[in-house]
């Protein structure tokens, strides 16, 4: 399994918009990928699991991945996250 924790810093968190982005990036995987945020984890292939999450500006993510491809699914993600302007 590998994990990193990121920051988000998007105007508005992680709403709809964002999340469908995530949902997508993460669905090109075979890996089981979550998205953890006070305690709370939800699967990352699951909008509504992720909306559910509530996550604002400011928030301390943890985004983990464990699989045949985790480490490809954990960079394309932070890569996503990056390049869309939603953590650091």
């Amino acid at each position: 399994m590998v994990e990193k924790q990121f920051k988000v810093i998007a105007v508005g968190g992680l709403h709809a918009r964002p999340v469908t982005l995530l949902v997508h990036a993460a669905s090109k995987f075979d890996s089981d990928i979550n998205i953890e945020y006070k305690e709370k984890k939800a699967n990352l292939k699951s909008i509504i699991g992720v909306m559910s999450l509530g996550i604002g500006q400011g928030a301390e993510i943890k985004i983990s991945a464990e699989g045949k491809d985790e480490q490809e699914a954990l960079t394309s993600l932070q890569d996503t996250l990056n390049k869309e302007g939603l953590a650091d």
